[in-house]
């Protein structure tokens, strides 16, 4: 390029215009690949049914690697991260096991409160094991009862057995041995499933129910067929979900903990 350094400063800032339009466009791009026109990551698959029983249900469909459980203490929604609310919880404690990688959600291993147990109960338990890629739902009372490969490659989000191909045995385990608060009222549900190729649903209700309706809700609307397992999380006010432009605020109190979708 001929000319002064000062021509051909000139010259190269009758360039920034497109340089900058280009830049714009590639981090459209970008931003459209990560995420959905909805806000929603892209590979989670948000969607709402009405089961025959009158129970509505939202559901988030993605891949165990894309969760992660996270300590918040805030409503889900104000959060402003996809996913659903966690286990059980009183004040800033946390009651249900929440854990990934050796570390709970809410403090250190080993602490009460910090999502190491399930307080009081052996209850069920999801868990993904990073090493194996195999998720499944087993009873413990903390973290050093999960069958897990390596203690540094897994997630565990603690909450109520379904047992969904139990129906004899399902109410008194989940009622009784596992003490599930208010199963007979009709109240806002949450709760995590599993299917038989690995995929995850977490499941809010924005219709009030008892656990039978939720569970049946589940069994013959999600995944028919293919659905192996579930657990019940915490429910009623705690009830909570975002999913872009769909948000659910229960009654609006805090959680201590989500299962984020990342």
């Amino acid at each position: 390029m001929k000319g002064t350094a000062k021509e051909k400063f000139a010259a190269i800032r009758s360039y920034y215009p497109i340089i900058i339009c280009v830049f714009i466009l590639i981090c459209g791009i970008l931003f459209g690949w990560i995420f959905s026109k909805d806000g929603i990551p892209k590979g989670v698959n948000y969607f709402q049914i009405k089961a025959n029983n009158g129970v509505v249900l939202h559901v988030l469909k993605t891949d165990p690697s894309s969760i992660s459980l996270k300590s918040i203490n805030d409503n889900v929604v104000r959060s402003k991260t996809i996913g659903i609310n966690g286990g059980f919880f009183w004040e800033n404690q946390l009651l249900s096991i929440a854990a990934m990688d050796g570390m709970p959600a809410n403090g250190t291993p080993q602490e009460y409160g910090s999502g190491w147990f399930n307080a009081k109960y052996a209850r069920g338990t999801m868990v993904y094991d990073r090493v194996t890629r195999m998720i499944d739902v087993q009873r413990a009372s903390s973290v050093d009862d999960l069958h897990i490969t390596d203690t540094t490659k897994y997630w565990a989000q603690g909450g109520i057995s379904m047992n969904l191909r139990d129906e004899s045995n399902w109410y008194r385990l989940a009622a009784i041995e596992e003490a599930m608060p208010f199963p007979d009222d009709e109240r806002l549900r949450s709760g995590m499933a599993y299917d038989n190729d690995g995929k995850v649903y977490l499941i809010v209700s924005s219709t009030k129910c008892n656990a039978e309706e939720f569970r049946t809700a589940i069994k013959r609307n999600i995944a028919v067929g293919n659905l192996i397992e579930a657990i019940f999380l915490d429910g009623d006010g705690s009830s909570q979900l975002l999913a872009g432009k769909v948000k659910l605020k229960g009654d609006d109190r805090t959680v201590v903990q989500m299962i984020a979708v990342n």
